[in-house]
């Protein structure tokens, strides 16, 4: 059985959402000890857009990007540092929540706003967090509690907005231009 090739568009597609992903890093909430950014809505609007497997290639693409050390994190960072730093669990999640919100939606018959909303909470909120917390207590030796409440749960409503907001564009865009052909 022969595998499916990418097509020219699809790998167009991919690198647009990188560099969309780039690009709300550069909306900057600067507070300690990790910057508030619109990036973490990269995953969110990659999957829901683009599908499950095309978004998450576009955040693996990322995350190799961040690891090679190219600055297409917030206030231009980046390095295989940063990744197995005490916040690398957020950003290598985004592959992951990429693929879930997508497959959500893709198998979703009803492509109402609630679908995206409901999608970019499970993969972009919710796996997000899990990886990232856990990484964090990881790295750090903190107890889960603690990973959480200080390493996730502080960012939850500006997460909340980010969520209704990516669902929003998601939708919108699928109605006006469908890339993924399963919307």
């Amino acid at each position: 059985m022969a595998k499916k090739m990418l097509k020219t568009r699809e790998i167009v597609y991919a690198a647009f959402f990188v560099g969309v992903t780039v690009v709300l890093g550069f909306f900057i909430i600067p507070v300690q000890p990790v910057p508030v950014t619109g990036q973490s809505m990269g995953p969110m609007l990659a999957g829901s857009v683009l599908g499950g497997k095309l978004g998450a290639l576009s955040m693996i693409v990322f995350d190799l990007l961040v690891a090679a050390g190219a600055p297409v994190l917030s206030g231009g960072r980046g390095g295989l540092g940063i990744l197995l730093g005490p916040t690398g669990g957020y950003i290598v999640s985004w592959p992951l929540a990429a693929y879930i919100s997508g497959k959500i939606v893709e198998k979703s018959r009803r492509k109402g706003l609630g679908v995206y909303i409901q999608a970019n909470i499970i993969g972009g909120v919710v796996i997000v967090y899990l990886i990232g917390a856990l990484w964090l207590a990881f790295i750090q030796g903190l107890d889960l509690k603690t990973a959480f409440v200080e390493g996730a749960l502080i960012f939850l409503p500006g997460d909340a907005v980010k969520v209704f907001a990516a669902s929003w564009v998601a939708r919108a865009f699928s109605r006006i231009h469908p890339l993924n052909p399963k919307h």
